[in-house]
């Protein structure tokens, strides 16, 4: 299992939301990612999903 880090941010780039998950790959991460974010109701604001070597599983914008 891997950590990987879903933010959300305000519109003032302030966060709403910052947690970690974990997830056996990307993919997973990216389903738990926005299972997390519906349950929020934290779709349509700016978001980012990032792994644990950096780069981006989910983002919106």
């Amino acid at each position: 299992m891997a950590t990987y880090y879903l933010t959300v941010f305000k519109k003032d780039g302030s966060n709403l939301l910052d947690e970690t998950l974990e997830a056996q790959d990307d993919k997973e991460a990216k389903r738990i990612g926005q299972q997390m974010l519906e349950e929020n109701d934290y779709q349509e604001h700016t978001h980012r999903c990032v792994s644990p070597n950096g780069h981006l599983v989910l983002f919106h914008r």
